[in-house]
This record gives C-alpha cells, sequence and structure tokens, in this order.
C-alpha cells in the first residue's frame, strides 16, 4: 500500500508539473519554406528537440547560443531554434511579424530570396535571415529618427528666433530617448556577436551540418571551410551594425552641438535684455538726480528765483542736460567694461615643413632684430 501511494503521489505531482507548463505556438518551417504550425507544451518540446528545460528559458535579451546540435536564437521577442532540417519560430502570434513570416522569411529559406549563403546549409541560410531581418529592423527605425532629429535642429537652431518652441524641444526629447534606446540595441547586437567571434570554438559549433552530414563534413575538410564561412557572415553584419552605430553616434554629437547652440543663442538674448534692463535702470537714475532740483524749488519755501519767468527754462534746461550727460557718461562706462578686449597681436607661425636649420636662423634673425629694435629705442632718447 505504501508503494502504491507514493507511485500515485509521483504521478499527481507530474500531471500538476505538465498542466502548469507553458505552451508554446510554434512555426515550423523546412528548408523548401514549407511551414507548419502547431502548439505544443514545453515540457514537451525541449523532450523532442533533446535540450534542457532552462534551453528554452530565453533569460536573455539577445542571445545566440548552441546546444545539443541547436541553434537557440534571442533577438527580443524573436524567439527560433535552428536545427539542420528546420526552423522553429516560438510564440509568432504574438510577434505582428505576419508580413516577415509567411511572404518573406519563407521565401529566403526556400532559396528565393537574396540570400548569399542559399548555397550553403540550412542553419546558414536560417541565421542570415533573422540576423537581415534585425539589421532592417534597426536600419528602419534610424531611418524613421534622422529626418525628424535633422529637422527638429533645424528649426530649434534658427537665429531669427528669439524664444525656443516648447514643442519642438518635446519633440527633441522624445526623438532623443529613441536615439537612445536604438544605440543601445545596437550595442547589445554588436556584442552578442562580438562574443561569438572571439571564440573559435563557438564558430564551430554553430555549423551544425558540419557535424551531422559526413558530405558536408568531408566538403569542410576538404576544400569549403564552413567555419571560416560562418565567421565571415557574422563579421558581416556586425560590420553593418557598426555602421548603423556610428550614424546613430553623429546623430548624438550634433543633437549636443545643436544644444550648446540653442543655450548660446539663449544667453545672447538674455545678455540683451539684461544690458537694456541696465541701461533703463541709469537713465532712471540719472533723471532722478537731477530732479532733486525740481523737488528743491518744488517746496513751499519763498525765493526771488521764482519771480523772473526764464528760471523755469533755465532750470529744466540744466536738468534735462545734465540726466543726459550723466546718462551719456554711464553708458560709456558700462560700454568700457562689458566688451571683450582685444586678443594680443600673434606673430606669423612658422610651417612645421621648414628645416631645423632654417628655424634656427629664422630665430636668431628675429632676435637681432628685437634686440636692434630696443637698442633703438634706447638711444633715442
Amino acid at each position: 500500500s505504501g508503494k502504491f501511494y507514493q507511485h500515485g503521489t509521483t504521478e499527481a505531482s507530474q500531471a500538476t508539473l505538465a498542466s502548469v507548463s507553458p505552451v508554446f505556438a510554434v512555426m515550423k518551417l523546412d528548408k523548401e519554406g514549407n511551414a507548419t504550425f502547431f502548439e505544443k507544451k514545453k515540457t514537451e518540446l525541449y523532450q523532442e528537440l533533446g535540450l534542457q528545460a532552462r534551453d528554452l528559458r530565453f533569460q536573455h535579451v539577445m542571445s545566440i547560443a548552441t546546444r545539443n546540435n541547436r541553434i537557440i536564437m534571442r533577438m527580443e521577442f524573436l524567439k527560433a531554434v535552428i536545427t539542420p532540417e528546420f526552423l522553429l519560430i516560438l510564440d509568432y502570434r504574438n510577434l505582428n511579424l505576419e508580413h516577415w513570416l509567411f511572404k518573406e522569411l519563407a521565401s529566403q529559406l526556400a532559396g528565393e530570396g537574396q540570400l548569399v549563403t542559399y548555397s550553403l546549409p540550412f542553419e546558414f541560410r536560417a541565421i542570415e535571415a533573422i540576423l537581415q531581418y534585425w539589421i532592417s529592423k534597426l536600419q528602419g527605425r534610424l531611418n524613421t529618427l534622422q529626418p525628424q532629429i535633422l529637422e527638429t535642429l533645424e528649426a530649434l537652431v534658427d537665429p531669427k528666433l528669439l524664444s525656443v518652441d516648447r514643442s519642438k524641444l518635446h519633440i527633441l526629447l522624445q526623438n532623443g530617448k529613441s536615439l537612445s534606446e536604438l544605440e543601445t540595441d545596437l550595442k547589445v547586437f554588436k556584442e552578442t556577436i562580438l562574443e561569438i567571434l572571439d571564440e573559435e570554438e563557438l564558430i564551430e559549433e554553430l555549423c551544425l551540418s558540419k557535424w551531422t552530414d559526413p558530405q558536408v563534413f568531408e566538403e569542410s575538410t576538404s576544400g569549403i571551410d564552413h567555419a571560416e564561412e560562418m565567421e565571415l557572415l557574422l563579421e558581416n553584419y556586425y560590420r553593418q551594425a557598426e555602421d548603423l552605430a556610428n550614424e546613430a553616434r553623429e546623430l548624438r554629437v550634433l543633437i549636443d552641438d545643436s544644444e550648446s547652440i540653442i543655450f548660446i543663442n539663449l544667453d545672447s538674448h538674455r545678455n540683451v535684455m539684461m544690458r537694456l534692463n541696465l541701461q533703463l535702470t541709469m537713465g532712471t537714475f540719472s533723471l532722478s538726480l537731477f530732479g532733486l532740483i525740481g523737488v528743491a524749488f518744488g517746496m513751499n519755501l519763498e525765493s526771488s528765483l521764482e519771480e523772473d519767468p526764464r528760471i523755469f527754462w533755465l532750470v529744466t534746461g540744466i536738468m534735462f542736460l545734465g540726466s543726459g550727460l550723466i546718462w551719456r557718461r554711464l553708458l560709456s562706462f558700462l560700454g568700457r567694461h562689458l566688451e571683450p578686449p582685444l586678443p594680443p597681436h600673434v606673430p606669423a607661425v612658422l610651417k612645421k615643413s621648414q628645416p631645423a636649420a632654417g628655424r634656427t636662423e629664422l630665430k636668431n634673425s628675429l632676435k637681432a632684430e628685437t634686440f636692434g629694435l630696443s637698442r633703438n629705442t634706447l638711444t633715442n632718447p
């Protein structure tokens, strides 16, 4: 009875684990591009493929690994398993890639596309098709961002604008975030491929047919080195990713430079406003200073000056003339202290192509002329 109870408990636990196991919607593509669709539990799938449960966990955002003569690829939301005979796309319903999966990928695997690895084994075509799709996706994101960023920067850097459009700054901020995400994706993609290129054993493991098909193994040992072909394939897409990263980096530098120009323009407009405010303040100070004369005459004190009708015009003229002179004096003082000083005179620099002897002779002649000028200056007085 104890053995029967233990056996029943084991079966119950296995049934419970099988019930909670995730179910994959699988798209299977063979060498001719024929597609079949089915659903299978994770436990059944990795057992059929000869893999472990952790191999189908897809822990990393982007990875290319080999397990038991199987290539497991993860390109963010795209999860694929490549064998020498077929390609499996997992969870294809959630990818929103119907056009690529049903029209482009099947024809590429069948040899109707523009894959350069059609004459090589099947795993080369599958890897190239997935890498080509991902590079084209990154290229499309860059092509979408580039004109938007250039148009926004052109509008913001316009020197005729006295203020910055906040809506343009918001658009630039959003595009900057998208550009940062693109740079991160490109960096991860390059690092993933570079990890394989740095290890010769990993490149050898990607050549699945070399270890399963005797004819392919003979070809690889006789003349066609499949490991070298795989390395060239990965280097090609690494170089394309590097070119995209350079273009994204140029956009980033352009954004930073444009931000500096925007800040300089804003500082210039702010300095103009501050200078105008300072000038008006000095004018108000000048008028207030000579307005004390009017205050003095406005007091209820009698004097003999108010009896002369010419005193009003004389005092008024003195007030405006004195205020104008003081304001002009303050403006000249402000101009002397705000204008940048003139750069010192710099003598012509000798070209680097001149020989050392010529430079020495010319330096000695300059010293002699300088000494002669100083001596004449001392003797002339």
